[in-house]
């Protein structure tokens, strides 16, 4: 049997115990490992949250890596038709991990009602566009649905909705300037048949999602001809691998590009998080070491006498630290324990019910988004045990420093 195990086991249900000097330390740093236990989840699962809602929505409007013309052009508008005939359309069979390729076409725009008008993107897309994306976010309406016929249904953002007042069902005008200004410009007459809203406000008040049919028409493109190509990935983490890979598999006039490529400054930002995190993480695990220490510190001076007792029945140093260190080992785990109760209240309630918002203008998200993951929650609780038991080891030494004959007192 671990008499060590034992002997601590008697020391924690003892009811002196409760009542000791050490009681007050001992529940200051239970409340310290939980209270940082709680930020820690708080910081992983928002830092993490907002990284992934960030990569989601700008992947959602751009795919993950684009395929397009090698030139000089570095606007949303795709000036260079491409053609569709190629070894990765529509199936990417020569790089693994690719979820899907879609075609797409940009123009700008102007938005013209009967009291104001707006500059846009109108972005074209096919038969074969993926709709998840918009599926989340949108709010009202249906999703368009472009088939072979040219269809004028397009999708328009909420922001683009309440700034000009542009309704679901409702018809409006565009207007595209030619080549040649002395030209009167293209007017196209589209019909709302769905609003979204992504949160983000840089692409939701630019963008309207049309059939780019019409950009071919404008463009005086061939139906085999296309702005570029949106690729997804199925994994994100891979993304340079894989930016490099279809970079090497596509034609020497292609250029491909990744997201993280095309907005550096965005994933620069979101990058920060990381750092944020780890410091966040190593703050509160040295709180709750130097509490720990200090309430290891109490406990093992309150029972002097019995380290006393324990030498002069045969005990050496390590096994009487043992004692201490599963005493401690106890605390540490109760204080995770309503560390993470608390923790994962707080997260759930935040994730279910967006308790807390943003300014989407700086975050491009209106709620903190949460990422839970179980993985992650393990990993966190089994670092933190060990690094505050590690923590512990070298205190514990004061053990060696208590003389049986000094300790033990008889009445």
């Amino acid at each position: 049997m671990n008499y060590e195990l034992f002997i601590a086991k008697r020391i924690i249900a003892a009811k002196q115990y409760k009542s000791s000097i050490s009681s007050p330390i001992i529940k200051i740093a239970i409340i310290a490992i939980a209270i940082g236990m709680v930020i820690m989840m708080i910081a992983i699962s928002t830092g993490v949250g907002l990284q992934q809602k960030i990569r989601e929505k700008l992947s959602g409007f751009n795919g993950h890596i684009q395929i397009t013309n090698f030139d000089n052009n570095n606007s949303e508008i795709t000036l260079n038709p491409v053609s569709i005939k190629q070894d990765f359309y529509p199936k990417f069979n020569n790089v693994s991990g690719i979820k899907n390729v879609q075609v797409f076409g940009t123009k700008a725009g102007i938005i013209r009602t009967e009291t104001d008008f707006e500059g846009i993107i109108f972005k074209g897309v096919s038969s074969d566009y993926d709709w998840t994306f918009f599926k989340e976010y949108l709010i009202e309406g249906e999703l368009p649905n472009y088939t072979n016929e040219v269809s004028f249904d397009v999708l328009i953002s909420s922001e683009i909705s309440k700034r000009l007042n542009i309704k679901l069902g409702n018809e409006f005008n565009i207007l595209f300037v030619k080549d040649d200004p002395s030209k009167a410009p293209w007017l196209r007459v589209v019909k709302v048949v769905g609003i979204y809203n992504s949160g983000f406000q840089d692409f939701d008040e630019n963008f309207v999602i049309a059939d780019i049919k019409h950009i071919q028409k404008m463009n005086n493109w061939n139906e085999d001809e296309v702005g570029g190509f949106e690729v997804f990935i199925t994994d994100f983490d891979a993304i340079d691998e894989k930016s490099q890979e279809v970079y090497e598999q596509t034609a020497s006039t292609l250029n491909s590009q990744s997201i993280i490529e095309k907005y550096p400054a965005i994933f620069e930002w979101i990058g920060l998080f990381d750092t944020n995190i780890y410091i966040i993480i190593a703050i509160m695990i040295l709180v709750a070491g130097i509490n720990m220490i200090t309430a290891l510190l109490v406990l093992i001076l309150e029972r002097t006498q019995m380290v006393g007792i324990l030498k002069a029945l045969g005990s050496n140093n390590i096994s009487i630290r043992k004692v201490f260190l599963y005493n401690a080992g106890y605390l540490i785990l109760r204080g995770l324990f309503w560390g993470n109760l608390i923790g994962l209240t707080v997260l759930l309630l935040q994730k279910y019910l967006g308790l807390v918002t943003l300014n989407p203008e700086t975050y491009y998200v209106k709620t903190v988004p949460i990422y839970l993951d179980f993985g992650y929650i393990l990993l966190l609780n089994i670092g933190t045990l060990l690094l505050c038991l590690l923590m512990l080891i070298i205190p514990s030494i004061v053990v060696s420093k208590i003389s049986p004959s000094k300790s033990i007192k008889f009445e």
